[in-house]
């Protein structure tokens, strides 16, 4: 006869972060260590089992589960396991994206335009930045700032999100 959920509830407080700790050391995946608690605990729930050491008996039966599935793995093929792959952008979205970004900016301030082609198209630092456009680098580097927070804004009225 199962037990009632209330016991159940009170062994799973009791004995459940125990539980997890052996399933843990044990297997190291936290979704079998859910797995196989959860099992647990539902064997106890149908069984009722009458013992004097309800701790061992858990332990006990989540060693057997981990047996079995340990077992059962090793008579099957390896499970394939999902990977997201990011499609790759086209011809077309990139040469699209070019263009937008051309746009945006000559949208700019031509100062600011030329910041951003020497630091981000150009990959120059911003002391190389400073020395060809004749300014301190504090200033290439505040209008680095700006320059791009206004890029972000004319890509936003231009309703470009990503």
């Amino acid at each position: 006869m199962p037990l009632d959920e209330d016991a159940v509830a009170a062994i799973y407080r009791e004995h459940g972060p125990m539980l997890r700790r052996v399933v843990w050391r044990a297997t190291s995946d936290p979704d079998r260590v859910d797995d196989i608690v959860q099992e647990v605990i539902l064997r106890v729930w149908r069984q009722a089992p009458e013992t004097d050491n309800l701790r061992a008996y858990l332990i006990t039966t989540a060693r057997h589960l981990i047996v079995d599935q340990y077992r059962a793995s090793a008579r099957r093929p390896q499970q394939a396991q999902l990977v997201e792959v990011a499609e790759p952008d086209s011809a077309i979205d990139r040469a699209l994206d070019q263009v937008l970004v051309e746009e945006a900016l000559g949208r700019l301030q031509p100062n600011h335009r030329e910041i951003v082609r020497c630091l981000y198209y150009e990959r120059l630092s911003v002391a190389e930045t400073a020395e060809r456009v004749g300014v301190p680098e504090g200033t290439v580097k505040s209008r680095a700032y700006y320059a791009v927070r206004n890029l972000r804004a004319v890509l936003d009225e231009m309703g470009v999100t990503r």
